[in-house]
């Protein structure tokens, strides 16, 4: 054997340290021993006796010596198997190993690579904040140098101010503000809100603390499912008690008088008898006479006809014609004139103006509001000297001005049909017609003038007319004149008549009934704020009367809007004006030249049609009016010229081939048909390009319950009034950045 296998083998002493050998070590160390092993077995059979030989024996019997042999190579083949399959043993866990180890550093290079770049990406981020908060700190220095700018451009601009006012008062010299002279009615006005903690009622007043029950109807009424002759008697008992106590408190005899006693018993017979008094119906206002109104009956009937009042000393309301204490006359014209019951603002604003008063009416379009001013405004000037040569030259007792030139002709109609019965005079003045025409008839003597602002301002102005001993001012349509530019006319005229005859402007003063005041009405069917202004400028203490809805169309007209495009509207409008068949029908537009295409494409299709706008001299929009108030025309195509006041009968549908720009025009135009009465049709024709009146036409329909078209109802623009802005909507969705 060979050394090192020996020297393996040998034991360990206790001072050496064991060895540790790898297994290819130990592999070759079992070889050894192997090999070594064999050898000895082949020193072993050398070493024995050689066997005998036997003759006898075949010669071909194996020798045992050729058997080991082969038993001997056999095993040396199978060891070198063995040894062959332990090696490839190893080779393969050695390429295992080395994959692993391989795969190892490939997943630690990737780990580092992912590290690297995630810092790499902190980085960068860190950068991008960096760079965003420079960005925001140098946009923050510049919006304050901004800021720092303006404000010192503002403080030199008030210096310079103060410099100028500073001159100004040295060579013109200063005025001194005038103070404000607070009104008694505004100084002592009564505060209505008040806090809970301010009800000291409970504290003051022993009543508050044991309340008796309600008793419904002031005492009349009744609970039901309980005897009502023990409900009766338990209140006559009530009713003496408390009476008894009030006796006491004041200190005076509990006893009861005679006359007491003997009271106390027919209450207490009436409580024993049951009978149905207490359960009866009052009768209806309109079959009472006017003595027996009661409050109630004229609440009742201020809620029958819609009217409501704002202001003081509010007369009651006229039931008929009879009850209007009109003279005589004035009462043979209305009738003549066909007016067999008045209207709701007719009903309200007459007696007011009997008695002198300042009226702002408020009412529906084609709610006549014209007889509503002209009977008050005839019957005072019945009450003056009739106009002669000695009085002509002071010019007219009443003035009434309308914004268009139509609806100032219809007034005059509509005027003269009364005053014709009373010998009254009545003169027109408008544009279109000679000044000096105009300004001798003025001049011939007259009692109401029924003008524009502008043509009777240049009657004043070139003093053709004076208003010397004008005293009752109308202004119809007040709202319609100030869109029109006309205040400054308005108010040219109104400070052109006599102030001295101005009601005071204490509301709790006394008005003398000889003396002649200013009576001023105002009518329209909307109050926007520049007419409020003139209101409280020239009116005195006025009533405001309000018919319905202030800006509202009659209920009698039904409201039909449709959705379309632009090339679908003359297909349609053909196809209505069809349907209607003799029938009268007003189309609005919006310009003249719109108004003027329309009607060409209408004639060409053969309806009888005729224009009125701006455009058109004042004899031709008179003869379009009479050829459409004469059914020789049947289609009327017209701007908002005739969108106004104007009263055309039987008109019986309103076409609005395009959508005004607010709805107050639409409110106008719409009051063409449905007067008087009777029912009428409007029809709008609405695109995309208005939106602006979205919104309010939607809660116009509301309010009229008429039917709404499902692309209006869910538009943007009819959710929200314009100018307003909705709101935001939630948060949660927005990113917040922390820094």
């Amino acid at each position: 054997m060979k050394p090192s296998s020996s020297a393996s083998a040998a034991p360990v002493g206790p001072d050496v340290k064991p060895k540790f050998i790898s297994k290819a070590e130990r592999e070759r160390l079992a070889l050894e021993r192997r090999q070594a092993q064999v050898a000895e077995q082949r020193r072993s059979l050398s070493s024995l006796p050689p066997r005998p030989v036997n003759p006898s024996a075949p010669e071909s019997e194996p020798q045992p010596e050729s058997d080991t042999e082969k038993e001997r190579d056999r095993e040396r083949e199978r060891d070198r198997d063995r040894d062959r399959e332990r090696d490839r043993d190893r080779d393969r866990d050695r390429d295992r190993e080395r994959d692993r180890d391989r795969d190892r550093d490939r997943d630690r290079d990737r780990d580092a690579d992912r590290d690297r770049e995630r810092d790499r990406e902190r980085d960068r981020d860190r950068d991008r904040r960096r760079d965003r908060d420079r960005d925001r700190d140098r946009e923050e220095v510049d919006r304050e140098k901004d800021r720092e700018k303006a404000r010192l451009e503002k403080l030199a601009e008030r210096e310079k101010e103060k410099e100028i006012e500073a001159i100004k008062e040295q060579y013109l010299g200063s005025k001194k503000p005038k103070k404000r002279v607070i009104k008694p009615s505004e100084k002592f006005r009564f505060s209505f809100d008040w806090e809970n903690t301010e009800d000291t009622s409970r504290d003051m007043n022993a009543l508050y603390q044991s309340p008796h029950e309600a008793r419904l109807l002031f005492g009349r009424g009744f609970l039901a499912g309980i005897d009502r002759r023990e409900q009766k008697k338990q209140a006559v008992q009530l009713e003496k008690e408390t009476r008894l106590e009030l006796r006491k408190k004041d200190g005076l005899p509990v006893k009861e008088t005679p006359e007491e006693a003997a009271l106390q018993d027919i209450r207490n017979a009436a409580a024993d008898l049951y009978d149905a008094f207490d359960m009866r119906v009052d009768r209806h206002w309109s079959e009472k006479k006017l003595e027996e109104m009661t409050e109630r009956d004229w609440r009742i009937f201020r809620e029958d006809f819609n009217i409501s009042y704002k202001g003081s000393r509010i007369p009651k309301p006229m039931r008929s014609w009879t009850e209007s204490q009109l003279s005589a006359e004035l009462l043979r014209a209305v009738e003549k004139a066909g007016y067999k019951s008045p209207s709701p603002i007719q009903m309200a604003a007459i007696p007011l103006g009997l008695q002198q008063r300042d009226v702002i009416g408020v009412a529906e379009t084609g709610s006549g509001k014209t007889a509503a001013f002209v009977l008050p405004m005839l019957s005072y000037i019945t009450r003056l000297p009739p106009i002669s040569e000695e009085n002509e030259a002071e010019g007219p007792y009443a003035v009434v001005m309308a914004p268009t030139r139509e609806l100032a002709q219809q007034i005059e109609d509509e005027t003269v049909k009364f005053a014709h019965y009373l010998g009254i005079k009545v003169v027109s003045i408008v544009g279109g017609q000679s000044i000096e025409e105009q300004g001798f008839r003025i001049r011939q003597g007259c009692e109401v003038v029924i003008a524009t602002p502008g043509r009777l301002l240049d009657c004043l102005e070139r003093r053709y007319a004076v208003l010397n001993q004008c005293n009752y001012v109308v202004l119809d349509e007040a709202d319609r004149m100030i869109d029109m530019g006309f205040e400054p006319q308005v108010v040219g005229v109104l400070d052109a008549m006599p102030s001295s005859n101005l009601k005071p402007e204490n509301e709790d003063e006394e008005l003398d009934v000889k003396k002649i005041y200013r009576t001023t009405y105002m009518f329209s069917a909307t109050m926007p704020p520049a007419v409020e202004r003139l209101a409280r400028k020239y009116l005195r203490n006025p009533v405001v009367v309000t018919i319905g809805t202030a800006g509202k169309a009659t209920d009698l007209i039904s409201q039909h809007v449709i959705m379309l495009k632009e090339s679908e509207k003359m297909p349609r409008l053909e196809k209505i004006l069809h349907e209607l068949g003799d029938k009268t029908a007003i189309v609005f537009c919006n310009t003249k030249k719109s108004a003027d295409v329309r009607a060409k494409e209408l004639d060409k299709l053969g309806f009888k049609v005729t224009t009125l706008h701006g455009g058109k001299s004042q004899e031709q929009r008179e003869i379009s009016l009479e050829g459409f108030r004469n059914k020789r025309f049947n289609v009327l195509v017209a701007t908002d010229v005739a969108g106004r006041g104007i009263d055309i009968p039987d008109v019986a549908h309103v076409i609005n081939y395009e959508m005004p720009s607010s709805i107050d025009m639409y409110t106008h135009r719409i009051g063409r048909t449905g007067r008087a009465g009777k029912t009428g049709i409007a029809t709008t024709f609405l695109t995309l390009h208005d939106t602006d009146v979205f919104y309010d036409l939607k809660q116009m329909l509301i309010q009229s319950n008429s039917p709404i078209p499902p692309e209006l109802a869910r538009h943007e623009a009819s959710k929200f009034k314009p100018g307003t802005i909705p709101d935001r909507p939630p948060r949660r969705n927005d990113t917040v950045f922390a820094h």
